[in-house]
């Protein structure tokens, strides 16, 4: 009897070991499978950083990009009014000039109908270039400055008919 109780007992660990086993392999299974996802995981963290770095150096060079474009914008800024202020000196050196010529024309025009010669023509008669008025206009257009042309061309009367686009037109000028 002491046999078959050592039996029983040999038996019974051997069932025991076999439980044991079972849910040991089952561990061992699910802990495999726990190191695959671990390892998976890993693997998918570490693609998200590398992501996540490209982004940041594509956002860097972006910001990098905007910067410099804003660098560009303050340079045309400074640009644009140093351009504008040389305009004026320039506009105002000649409306000077014209203003000291104007006078001298006049006498000149008087001295000359005094020995009974014809007039000189007015600087606007005499080339397009010397009338201000396409200069006053690119300088009011970009600084908002109200600036009258120096050499203003004659204008029409009232009683001067208007041409077919509504504007009156002065007959005396398209007759010279």
């Amino acid at each position: 009897m002491a046999d078959e109780q050592e039996i029983m007992c040999k038996l019974e660990s051997i069932k025991e070991i076999r439980n044991k086993t079972l849910q040991m392999e089952k561990i061992k299974t699910r802990l495999k499978a726990e190191f695959e996802a671990l390892e998976s995981e890993e693997r998918h963290l570490k693609e998200y950083k590398q992501e996540m770095d490209l982004l940041l150096q594509e956002k860097m060079a972006h910001v990098e990009e905007l910067r410099l474009i804003h660098a560009d914008i303050n340079v045309m800024e400074n640009t644009i009014k140093q351009s504008e202020n040389d305009l004026n000196k320039l506009l105002e050196s000649t409306r000077r000039l014209h203003d000291e010529y104007k006078p001298l024309k006049e006498h000149v025009d008087a001295l000359r109908m005094t020995l009974g010669l014809q007039r000189l023509p007015d600087l606007c008669e005499e080339e397009e270039k010397l009338s201000l008025e396409p200069a006053c206009h690119v300088i009011s257009r970009f600084t908002g400055m109200h600036l009258y042309a120096l050499c203003a061309k004659p204008r029409v009367g009232p009683g001067i008919p208007k041409s077919q686009n509504g504007s009156k037109m002065n007959e005396e000028r398209e007759n010279t």
